[in-house]
């Protein structure tokens, strides 16, 4: 009877988290690049992102902010995470995450606080009229600010909800929205081995840039004196969010106490780009070492024109953690993630993350 209540309870939850979806048009590719805020859809955290971000089902801790939020819930005490992305290697763009996750009381749920900043370096100032020589230099920043909330609703079902605040900005034009991201997971089995998961991402208001780079001096007709000119201001146009559907399953195959290899699953339904399927393996090695591999697909993504492809990655990624315990009862310790994400064009997407556990 406990199974059947949590199942249905579950069933449930992604009853409420699906009925917005009906809004939404997934995975069409004639709406390509009609969105705005894509740095939404970098995962910037070393770990989770070696296997293909395939983690919405068993995605724990604080790097499951990305994949699947009610992931944050199964965090036991203090997690800290700094990360470094090199931004497909040999643009110039690189990207900063650092967050915190702490655990509430034993009911209190788990609190989670993430920033992640994308910078381009500094790029020349120039204009039409005089494109040389330099006016100077500018600095764009995208940044994400996360403040997420998971509890444990029973001893199978995690659900969280996050709110991000995202602002995108260079010299004189800045634009700021809010999004939400909710998700479940769901652990059955006789050892726990069986995880569901669902999440969806990304979902707010439209966003449009403002800003002194907008507006212009004119002078009103037929008048030429200095007096009479006035300050018009440009409307930019609107851009919506590019909301993602995840749904994952994965599976433990536990050998003895010390080895563990999780295969899984996951589908991305994009608003507006082509939907992706990953499957990712993971090994590991007590609380140790950890080994990951992964495989995204989506279609077209063969091709040998990159316009026809609609990405720069090429399918794999892997990654590995090597830890080191301080307490093994109490799981605290300090590890060392990095990953790698092929792509065609540019070297790859190359990341470090530092995680800290007490």
């Amino acid at each position: 009877m406990k199974k059947i209540y949590s199942c249905l309870v579950a069933i449930f939850l992604i009853g409420l988290i699906l009925l917005p979806m009906d809004k939404v048009t997934a995975g069409n590719k004639d709406r390509s690049g009609q969105a705005g805020a894509s740095e939404l859809l970098i995962n910037p955290w070393a770990r989770s992102s070696g296997w293909g971000s395939v983690g919405t089902s068993c995605g724990q801790g604080l790097e499951a902010l990305y994949t699947n939020i009610a992931g944050t819930g199964f965090t036991q005490g203090t997690e800290i995470i700094f990360s470094y992305t090199n931004w497909l290697q040999g643009s110039g763009v690189n990207i900063m995450a650092f967050g915190l996750s702490q655990k509430l009381g034993t009911n209190g749920g788990v609190l989670t606080a993430a920033v992640m900043s994308m910078n381009f370096g500094e790029i020349d100032i120039t204009t039409t009229n005089s494109p040389e020589p330099v006016q100077g230099t500018f600095k764009p920043n995208y940044m994400n600010i996360n403040l997420g909330y998971a509890k444990a609703f029973s001893n199978s079902i995690y659900g969280g909800l996050n709110i991000k605040l995202i602002t995108e900005t260079i010299s004189d034009v800045s634009a700021t929205a809010i999004a939400l991201d909710a998700g479940i997971q769901y652990v059955t089995g006789e050892k726990e081995q069986i995880k569901f998961g669902i999440a969806l991402k990304n979902v707010g208001a439209p966003m449009s840039f403002s800003g002194d780079g907008l507006s212009f001096r004119g002078v009103i007709p037929g008048h030429g004196n200095d007096n009479d000119q006035f300050t018009v201001e440009q409307r930019s146009a609107v851009y919506e969010l590019p909301a993602t559907l995840r749904i994952g399953l994965s599976y433990d195959f536990l050998i003895g106490d010390m080895h563990r290899i999780t295969l899984a699953g996951n589908f991305t339904s994009n608003s507006f780009t082509k939907d992706q399927f990953t499957l990712g393996l993971e090994y590991s090695l007590k609380y140790y070492l950890q080994l990951r591999a992964g495989y995204t697909y989506q279609d077209g993504m063969f091709n040998s024109d990159i316009a026809s492809r609609g990405t720069v990655f090429t399918g794999p990624s892997a990654g590995f953690t090597v830890s080191v315990p301080f307490n093994k009862e109490k799981m605290s310790g300090i590890g060392i993630d990095y990953s790698y994400r092929a792509t065609n064009p540019f070297s790859g997407v190359h990341s470090v993350g530092i995680k800290l556990n007490f």
